[in-house]
């Protein structure tokens, strides 16, 4: 297992947030994020050229994708299968306002509904490995098996020119509970899988990555979806992951939704 002498820009960080070390501005961390794009690992197994994508539309402006689907499990996963095809994977998803929460009552609470989307979605096969996209420290881990929820969930922390920010795994296995607080995860390390049902929270196998840049005292959670009147807060200390995806999800391997390469 790697240590912090290995990778000097994790040096003095804590597993934990002890106040000491503050997020990055959101302006900041999406600089520094593009200037350090190239160093990236992929996320999940990607071979430029090679590794097609398509991207996949879940809005509720998606008519196709109705009720119908998304309220039950098997048509859900078999929608998805259709819409990757013959793709590797599915990609989308950042700021989305969905209508397909409805399903669980995870979203629903009191008030108003959680709806617009934190993270990124990348729609594949289960058992496909998840790794680091950098160094980075395990924050936290979580189970949570309720169905709509995450099932196995894993926060690492990272420092990027200084500044510190965490990204978050939902929806894998439940080998994540092989983890500990405080391990060290090198780039490129493989640190899970994409889990199925029932142990992703029930969903289509799929990778929720999320950026946090400060995860407000939680630990082995932070909400991947939110209130609308509460997008802009969110979607500020959840800027867009994509950046730190390891590779350039629409190239020309890209496949469109209409099937046509790009």
């Amino acid at each position: 297992m790697p240590t912090n002498s290995l990778f000097p820009e994790l040096a003095g960080m804590q597993a934990s947030d002890n106040g000491a070390q503050m997020p990055a501005p959101p302006a900041i961390f999406t600089s520094s994020v593009m200037r350090h794009r190239e160093s990236f690992q992929p996320v999940v197994p990607c071979h430029p050229g090679l590794t097609r994508f398509i991207s996949m539309d879940l809005s509720q402006g998606n008519p196709v994708f109705s009720p119908d689907v998304y309220m039950d499990l098997d048509r859900f996963c078999a929608y998805i299968d259709e819409m990757v095809g013959t793709a590797d994977f599915g990609i989308g998803g950042y700021g989305e306002d969905r209508e397909m929460y409805a399903r669980s009552s995870v979203f629903d609470g009191s008030g108003e509904p959680r709806r617009i989307h934190l993270g990124v979605d990348i729609w594949g096969a289960a058992s496909t490995p998840v790794s680091a996209p950098l160094a980075g420290v395990v924050h936290s881990i979580g189970m949570h098996r309720t169905a709509g929820d995450y099932g196995g969930t894993l926060i690492l922390r990272h420092s990027l020119d200084g500044m510190v920010f965490h990204t978050l795994y939902g929806h894998m296995s439940a080998a994540v509970q092989d983890w500990s607080p405080g391990a060290v995860v090198g780039p490129g390390d493989r640190i899970g899988f994409l889990g199925a049902p029932p142990e992703n929270g029930y969903w289509p196998p799929h990778l929720h990555f999320q950026v946090v840049l400060d995860m407000e005292g939680l630990s082995g959670d932070y909400p991947g979806v939110c209130r609308r009147s509460e997008q802009e807060r969110y979607l500020s200390n959840c800027p867009d992951p994509t950046p730190l995806l390891g590779f350039e999800p629409f190239p020309a391997s890209t496949i469109l939704p209409d099937g046509a390469s790009s």
